[in-house]
């Protein structure tokens, strides 16, 4: 009879730095209630959408951010406007780091026009041209090529900017991403690839699916400048996009940050989680990006008590307003099938068609 194989825990992130017992903070005041309240949204709004969805509010996948929000939360407050992001189909939290009100998030969830695809992308489609937003792509790893194209476009264009570009540990499997590794390093493409890694792809963990348990390593392998940061805090997400952005911005090629997260949910709702243990679960939120933060915020009296359960009610105001608006607003027309889809005048089908 064949044996059970457990899938290897994933390794314990650090916390924050601290000095004599307090969270020494390495960034003002505003930026630590920023980071606070977004995260909070982001968390709060997925929470919310799980449950949505176990109502059958709304169809398709579902791929939940929670656990991982100070990955986008440090990648948002350290790009600049041009730049652009690309992203794979756990997307719900990007728009909402970049500025993008939830309730258009919740409306495309549930298929609705006022949505961010107009309803016809769903959970794993989000996309916003006015804030850069690429899209949330369904095939795994079909992003990494698409960032670095996004990139070679910004230095043809000498606009400066930079492609960010995200997947998880999974897609890093795909042969598309040593292709990409490739050309982007041989044109010094200003992208910067960032691997969400939460340890375990759709289940398998990833001692599990190759002996390169560190990824930053595959960028090593092309000369690549890479690096593996602490995805649980914040601080060092930002301070890891800001190192690479700068980097890219001078024309010295690509950079890969393999930024170790952990999400607390299962990989989509349909996840019965048998991969990994609760205590396991338990040690990373012991190291909750969200709390860390709030932590810190407290410990060094940014805010009062008071003040922070406004922030606090803020979200929780902000989550109603969105399933309000989803619910309130309309199912696209039928005629909204044609719009939208690249079609050619002339070719025959077309033709007998009409």
């Amino acid at each position: 009879m064949a044996t059970k194989t457990v899938s290897k825990p994933a390794k314990k992130k650090t916390t924050v730095k601290k000095s004599n017992g307090v969270a020494k903070p390495e960034f003002s005041k505003e930026q630590y209630l920023k980071w606070y309240e977004d995260m909070l949204v982001m968390r709060k709004i997925e929470e919310k959408a799980g449950q949505l969805y176990i109502q059958q509010k709304f169809g398709g996948f579902c791929h939940l951010y929670i656990g991982q929000e100070a990955v986008v939360a440090g990648t948002m407050s350290a790009c600049e406007p041009g730049d652009k992001h690309i992203t794979a189909y756990r997307d719900h939290a990007h728009p909402i780091g970049l500025g993008i009100h939830p309730k258009y998030m919740m409306a495309e969830l549930y298929g609705k026009t006022t949505g961010m695809s107009k309803g016809k992308g769903g959970s794993m489609h989000m996309f916003h041209k006015d804030v850069n937003l690429m899209g949330g792509h369904g095939i795994v790893g079909a992003q990494i090529p698409m960032g670095a194209g996004i990139a070679f476009a910004e230095k043809y264009n000498e606009t400066g900017n930079v492609c960010f570009c995200s997947f998880g540990d999974g897609a890093a499997r795909q042969g598309a991403l040593h292709e990409t590794f490739n050309m982007a390093m041989m044109w010094s493409l200003p992208v910067v690839f960032i691997i969400e890694n939460n340890n375990y792809a759709m289940g398998t963990s990833i001692a599990r699916t190759t002996n390169v348990e560190d990824l930053a390593d595959i960028g090593k392998s092309y000369h690549m400048k890479s690096e593996t940061v602490d995805g649980m805090s914040v601080e060092a997400v930002h301070h890891a996009i800001a190192d690479a952005a700068e980097y890219c911005r001078k024309g010295k090629g690509p950079v890969l940050l393999n930024i170790e997260t952990y999400r607390y949910k299962g990989h989509s709702m349909s996840d019965p989680q048998k991969y990994r243990t609760k205590e396991e679960v338990e040690q990373y939120k012991a190291v909750d990006p969200i709390q860390q933060v709030l932590n810190t915020i407290k410990e060094n009296k940014f805010a009062t008590d008071a003040a922070v359960k406004k922030i606090q009610d803020k979200a929780k105001g902000i989550v109603e307003e969105s399933v309000k608006f989803a619910e309130e607003s309309p199912l696209p027309n039928r005629e909204e099938l044609y719009e939208d889809v690249y079609k050619q005048e002339d070719y025959p089908f077309v033709r007998e068609y009409k």
